[in-house]
């Protein structure tokens, strides 16, 4: 048997509307909470009662984003929980690869609102560092004195899965640790200004694969995963193991910068490539985490994909129509939940379905499923397309990446 490196999630933390905590996400989830509201008129999914006093550094707060806020927070309780402290270690053992699908956006917005009325003087020197799409993997590495590679990832609502293919792309290369995931936080004026232009923004709410569905709610937060070499995460003691990155995929529709492509092959390339990737048949997969656009057409390109790659009628989940669309953080958040639906066997249900509108088996009540593989999609504005395998983690067969 020809055996590799395999990539372990060994901690979550999660920063959500659902909760800030991953068994507070999970008990928000399993009940069908809605966590979608209006404010100043605006329908999103707000993390409730989130404030940066208490889970960033004061020195921080005015230096970054509420985007790094929540990835810093979110970093902290997955470090917790997988009982991994990189100051323990080599530096060079931890590397920070993240997703972020528009950056900081809400700093940004006040720094040009005291622009315009205020003048230069008014705008601080934190604008041209706390705006940019990487500045969370830069705090992230510099409070935790990391040193291995670190990236990110901008393919807006694919992000998060992408992190997690680069974070086991990091650990086969030979640093044992990755810190990965994403957040989002796209709700300030400027930010929901930007995706009206895309015409997908509901105005009446989100619900996935619904027949009433007429695009999708915009909401922040995300999570951050520890994703470890398995032999290493089984050396130092891991505690728990939630599952394996067990295979990954990544395409791009190649058709235009604004448009859906009229059809989903570049979809069920990634799926099928991530099948292969994980050694995994169709007939393994207990069930799908679909990326659940909230567009009657998005939704209807993805049923189709579904139906093409498993030929059977598959449990498909898309609790996202819970706590809204996150953008790179909300790939990330349902790779967690995914683990822990594994972990407890139990698959949550597509997030406000009132009226199914497509030919699949839509989990409408959380469903007691076994099973040891998950499929995962996530899709980004622009032609982006990613899957990840996930499954649940064996013993047998580990070795270092030598």
């Amino acid at each position: 048997m020809d055996l590799v490196t395999r990539a372990v999630v060994t901690g979550i933390g999660i920063v959500a509307p659902s909760g800030v905590s991953a068994e507070e996400h999970w008990r928000s989830t399993l009940a069908g909470e809605v966590r979608v509201d209006r404010q100043d008129g605006t329908l999103a999914g707000r993390v409730p009662g989130f404030a940066p006093e208490g889970n960033v550094d004061s020195r921080l707060i005015i230096q970054t984003d509420r985007w790094t806020w929540m990835s810093l927070a979110a970093t902290r309780q997955a470090l917790d929980d997988a009982k991994y402290d990189p100051a323990a270690h080599d530096p060079y053992a931890t590397s920070v690869v993240l997703a972020s699908g528009s950056g900081g956006n809400e700093f940004g917005q006040r720094e040009i609102q005291a622009l315009w009325s205020q003048g230069r003087r008014a705008v601080t020197a934190y604008q041209s560092i706390a705006w940019f799409y990487a500045a969370s993997v830069g705090q992230t590495s510099i409070l935790h004195g990391t040193k291995g590679p670190n990236q990110v990832l901008v393919s807006e609502g694919a992000g998060g899965l992408d992190s997690l293919g680069a974070a086991r792309r990091v650990i086969r290369r030979g640093t044992p640790t990755v810190i990965a995931g994403g957040t989002e936080a796209p709700l300030s004026p400027y930010a929901i200004v930007c995706q009206g232009t895309s015409g997908r923004l509901s105005t009446s709410g989100y619900r996935p694969f619904d027949a009433d569905a007429d695009g999708y709610v915009p909401g922040e937060g995300g999570a951050v995963l520890v994703v470890e070499d398995a032999a290493t995460a089984q050396v130092r003691g891991a505690q728990q193991i939630y599952g394996e990155i067990a295979g990954y995929a990544a395409t791009h529709d190649a058709h235009h910068h604004e448009q859906p492509a009229p059809d989903c092959a570049q979809l069920v390339r990634a799926m099928r490539k991530a099948l292969a990737d994980a050694g995994a048949t169709p007939d393994e997969v207990g069930f799908v985490m679909a990326d659940a656009a909230g567009t009657p057409a998005l939704d209807a390109l993805e049923a189709q994909a579904i139906r093409e790659v498993f030929g059977r009628p598959v449990p498909v989940s898309a609790p996202q129509g819970f706590v809204g669309r996150l953008c790179s953080g909300g790939a990330a958040l349902t790779v967690a939940t995914a683990l822990l639906a594994l972990r407890d066997g139990v698959v949550p249900a597509v997030g406000n379905l009132a009226r199914p509108g497509h030919d699949l088996d839509l989990v409408r009540e959380p469903r007691r499923l076994d099973t040891d593989v998950v499929l995962v999609n996530a899709r980004g504005f622009g032609g982006f397309n990613s899957s990840i395998v996930l499954r649940r983690h064996r013993e047998e067969g580990l070795r270092d990446a030598g």
